[in-house]
C-alpha cells in the first residue's frame, strides 16, 4: 500500500509536471492546490531534490521544479524513494531483500506466488512515467 507521504509525492510532482515549463515553482503554491500539509510537504520535495528528481531556485521567482521531462521520471523510481519497496514480502523485493524468519523460500506457496504479484506491478510501474499520471 502507499503510504500517505508516497501519495502527497506524487500529487506534487504531478502538479510540477503540469507546470514543467513555466519555471520554478513556490511550496506553498502546490501545497495550496494540491492540500498537502506544508511542512510535511517541505520535507517531501527536500528527499526528492536528494534524489535528483527535483531542483529549486532561491529568491524572487524562485520554488521547486522538475530536473528532467515529466515522461523520464519512472513512478516506480519515486515508489521507491518514497514508500519503500515494491514487493510485498522482503524475501521477493529485488533491491531491499530480507530473508524472512522461520520460512524455507524453496517450499513456499507464498514466496512464489508473491513473485508473480512483484513482476506484474513492476511490469506496470516500470514503463509508466509521472507523464502518464497527468490527468
Amino acid at each position: 500500500m502507499l503510504s500517505k507521504k508516497s501519495q502527497y509525492a506524487f500529487k506534487a510532482l504531478t502538479y510540477l509536471s503540469e507546470k514543467f515549463n513555466e519555471g520554478p515553482v513556490l511550496i506553498s503554491e502546490i501545497a495550496a492546490k494540491k492540500k498537502i500539509p506544508i511542512k510535511f510537504l517541505e520535507s517531501i520535495l527536500l528527499e526528492l531534490k536528494k534524489a535528483d528528481i527535483l531542483d529549486s531556485k532561491k529568491g524572487k521567482g524562485g520554488g521547486y521544479f522538475l530536473k528532467q521531462r515529466p515522461e523520464k521520471v519512472k513512478v516506480a523510481t519515486v515508489i521507491r524513494l518514497i514508500n519503500g519497496p515494491i514487493a510485498m514480502l522482503p524475501c521477493v523485493s529485488l533491491y531491499f531483500y530480507e530473508r524472512c524468519k522461520n520460512c524455507n523460500e524453496k517450499h513456499c506457496g507464498l514466496h512464489d506466488m508473491m513473485i508473480e504479484v512483484r513482476d506484474a506491478t513492476l511490469g506496470i510501474v516500470e514503463n509508466r512515467t509521472l507523464k502518464d499520471l497527468l490527468v
